[in-house]
């Protein structure tokens, strides 16, 4: 008990005027000696979060989606925790000042239970002052949108695709980054990141496979002149994970028109990755004016993804029933994200509009997809989502957003979605962070 008041002690000094505390401090004392200890070990310690709760409605009972996650069968409006996040980071300088370690934790904590986010150690090379190395549980080096914190984003979730592909943002992992910290450096306005990731993320208690992802994205910081800043980047992931069976399906084109998936079955499938090839660009454009800013962006991504017969999330665990391995589905995917943002007689006022797709399979459309004999599925569909809003911003700490998701189905021969479903999504969500 006594180490955890030291401890907390120690926090709140170095959170709100450490030097005039300790001053207050006989550091003669055992219990002062303590105290000026722990202190000096925790004085490179930040603490920040951020809460999210929220109110939502949907068009009928147990719809789902990807606005928070699926309702329940008999509810069509909720109160949610959705995110509850506590991040501590600890930076360690050298003699000349510069930071040569860094520890990042942080944990998420709702009503459905408390999970780790955040869990990683940074090494930073001050020689040159151009490279740093990352290991352990961060977020994967691809896309914008997928890097952005949610206490950052303006809407209030992800779109579709990135939530599909990418759940829970983060891997297990090794990366390096090329960064020039020096202010002069002809680069300094360039980023590079590339390493090697599992690939379940965190939706795994471990890896299933010996195949990794090799992800990499290329970043052009803001670039400002005059009263406009623009950025953008490039991202690349390769990878893939093993097949559980001989039973490999793509989607080709029958003799009589028809697009369906068809088999291969050769013995050498069996053991082999499947390929999981992601590519990306973004770009986003800024003008700051004196009541204050308009801004566009824009990604879009695509690629190779395997799946099964109904899903096209990358599985924390090798797809089965009951036991017995899957067959692996292999779709070309595409989809992207845009979003208008523009602050309205000053900066407290935002009014945000995304519009956001996913098509799982670009080589089928509409009225092909259920089709008999064709083995294409729900997971074949592609789901377009506008969203609007209006989020006003009390202080720097506190925001509020009120935010309606329209989401569109392709009507396809599927029973279940022969028409559009009633899945659109109004969020009242307050944030605080400190």
């Amino acid at each position: 008990m006594r180490i955890f008041l030291v401890v907390l002690f120690s926090l709140l000094m170095h959170s709100s005027g450490a030097q005039l505390l300790m001053d207050l401090i006989d550091t003669s004392t055992d219990v002062g000696k303590s105290v000026l200890s722990v202190s000096q070990r925790f004085d490179h310690v930040r603490i920040g979060g951020y809460i999210q709760p929220q109110f939502q409605s949907t068009g009928e009972k147990g719809a789902k989606g990807y606005a928070g996650g699926d309702f329940a069968a008999n509810v069509n409006n909720r109160f949610m925790l959705r995110r509850g996040r506590i991040r501590f980071d600890y930076v360690r300088f050298n003699k000349t000042s510069r930071a040569s370690v860094q520890f990042v934790f942080q944990f998420d904590g709702s009503e459905r239970g408390v999970f780790i986010r955040d869990f990683w150690g940074r090494l930073f090379e001050n020689k040159y002052q151009l490279f740093s190395f990352v290991a352990g549980m961060f977020a994967r080096p691809f896309s914008y949108e997928l890097n952005l914190s949610s206490s950052d984003r303006e809407s209030p979730e992800r779109g579709r695709m990135s939530q599909i592909l990418m759940k829970t943002e983060r891997d297990l992992g090794a990366m390096i980054s090329f960064e020039p910290r020096k202010q002069d450096h002809p680069l300094r306005f360039l980023k590079i990141d590339a390493g090697l990731f599992n690939g379940q993320g965190l939706t795994a208690a471990g890896d299933f496979d010996s195949h990794k992802d090799f992800i990499s994205r290329l970043t052009i910081k803001p670039y400002a002149f005059n009263n406009i800043e623009l950025s953008g980047g490039l991202s690349f992931l390769r990878g893939g994970w093993k097949n559980g069976t001989k039973y490999v399906y793509e989607t080709t084109t029958a003799t009589n028109g028809d697009k369906l998936f068809t088999v291969d079955s050769s013995i050498s499938n069996l053991g082999r990755s499947s390929p999981r090839h992601y590519y990306g660009a973004d770009v986003q454009f800024k003008i700051k004016h004196g009541w204050g800013e308009t801004e566009w962006r824009a990604e879009y991504w695509f690629g190779t993804q395997p799946g099964t017969a109904t899903s096209t999330t990358n599985p924390g665990t090798l797809p089965n029933s009951n036991g017995l391995p899957l067959p692996t589905f292999v779709r070309h995917y595409d989809g992207a994200f845009f979003y208008f943002l523009q602050n309205i007689i000053n900066a407290k006022n935002q009014l945000v509009l995304k519009y956001d797709w996913y098509d799982p399979n670009i080589k089928v459309k509409k009225t092909e997809i259920g089709k008999t004999g064709t083995n294409l599925t729900s997971a074949d569909i592609k789901f377009s989502t506008f969203g609007f809003g209006y989020a006003y911003y009390f202080n720097p700490q506190t925001k509020i957003i009120f935010y309606y998701d329209l989401v569109k189905n392709e009507d396809t021969a599927l029973n279940t979605y022969t028409t559009d479903q009633k899945d659109n999504v109004f969020t009242c969500r307050l944030q605080f962070r400190f």
